[in-house]
């Protein structure tokens, strides 16, 4: 077995492909069907595709999954990142841990690894 990609279900895939693109910075890949949007970042592939995140939390703890991406340097990342309009939604217990969500309630958590 090996890696193939990372699914992520939007309820309107070409509209969230916005987040991904202009805020997080992911590249489009394709787009097939009008729905099925290809992404990659960082040399991963993701995949938004129809569907429903029923599971709506408030914390990044609570959620049954989460994306974290890596920064070497995680204040000039959340910066840039709030310039291009991210909210964040608080810390998973640490400053160096921060977390927020895609238009759809998806979780993510933003860090350095070498501060642990």
């Amino acid at each position: 077995m090996r890696f193939g990609h990372i699914e992520i279900f939007a309820e309107d895939p070409l509209k969230s492909k916005d987040f991904y693109e202009k805020i997080l910075g992911f590249e489009l890949i394709e787009i097939q069907q009008d729905k099925y949007v290809w992404m990659k970042y960082s040399g991963m592939e993701f995949l938004l595709r129809p569907g429903m995140n029923d599971l709506k939390v408030s914390q990044y703890k609570d959620s049954n999954t989460g994306i974290v991406l890596y920064t070497d340097d995680l204040e000039k990342s959340r910066n840039e990142l709030i310039s291009r309009g991210l909210i964040f939604r608080g810390t998973d217990g640490s400053d160096e841990c921060l977390t927020f969500t895609d238009p759809d309630g998806n979780w993510f958590q933003l860090t350095d690894p070498d501060h642990f």
